[in-house]
Order: C-alpha cells, then structure tokens, then sequence
C-alpha cells in the first residue's frame, strides 16, 4: 500500500542523507521525495511516498523518529490530506499536432508557459494520477523531456504538522 509520509527535521547539513540512509540500510525504497525549508527557517519538511505493510511502515516511522534531527514523523495516509505534484514537460508540437496539445492543457488545466516553432513546455499540477492520465494520453513520441517534482502533501482540515 502507498504511505505519504510527512518529516519534520532539523534543517541542516546531513539530515537528508541520514533520513536516505536508513530506508537503503533497510532495503526500503522511496518512490518520491521532496524536502525543502518551512515557515521556521530552522526546520525543513521532507515529504516521501513509500510502499508497504502496515507493519513496515510502523518500523520505518519508529526508525525515523529515532534520528536525533527528527522533530516529528506523520503518516498523512492514516487520514484526510491532499496530495500535488508539478510536472514541466516540454512536447513536440509542429503544424496540426499545436491545436491538439493546447486542447490536452486546457482538459487537463494545464498550462503553456513556453513555446517555439516545434515545441510546447507545459506546467502541470495535480495528484499523481492526474499527472500520469496526462503522460499516458500524450503520443510518447511527440514527449521530449519530462521533470517531475515528487509529491508534496498536507493534512486536511485541523491537522498540521508542527514541532
């Protein structure tokens, strides 16, 4: 089953590798990952997607918490949260192909935010299924270069994630 999890750590030199460290030590892989400083610039939060039992999770947040520059470990997945992912993917789009891509944006409320004779640079937000359902409705020979951020997620309503 996919887990978000949400870390709250310390923002200095190393935590990231050490949070990296102990899932590769235990043979657990991330699917996604984003980390970036929050509102105190003292802190940063690490957002990852991971795979697993219920037990496994359960190991691997009580491994977490053990990190000395953890300040807090939640599983978003345990209750409501919103999940979003920015993708940039620049595709080919020459002669009748342009009116087809811009009507793929606009159904999938993307947006145009670069464009050259042969080639569009769309910006897309939205959970990972909407970002995929978009790749998988592009001509894979018409994508020239795809970035995606990994997903960033928030609890819903009251509950937050603070030190």
């Amino acid at each position: 089953m996919k887990h978000v999890i949400s870390v709250l750590m310390e923002n200095e030199s190393g935590a990231l590798s050490r949070v990296v460290g102990l899932f590769s030590a235990r043979g657990y892989n991330i699917d996604t990952l984003t980390v970036a400083p929050t509102e105190d610039s003292t802190l940063s939060r690490l957002t990852l997607i991971t795979t697993g039992s219920d037990e496994v999770i359960e190991q691997i947040t009580k491994h977490l918490n053990r990190l000395i520059e953890v300040v807090k470990v939640v599983d978003l997945s345990e209750g409501p949260h919103i999940e979003r992912e920015l993708m940039l993917i620049k595709v080919r789009a020459v002669g009748k192909e342009r009116e087809e891509v811009k009507r793929m944006v606009d159904i999938f409320r993307g947006r145009i935010i670069d464009v050259t004779d042969k080639s569009y640079t769309i910006e897309l937000t939205g959970d990972q299924d909407k970002v995929q359902a978009f790749i998988d409705a592009l001509d894979r020979s018409a994508i020239l270069e795809t970035v995606r951020t990994g997903v960033s997620g928030i609890g819903r309503g009251e509950r937050i994630l603070k030190a």
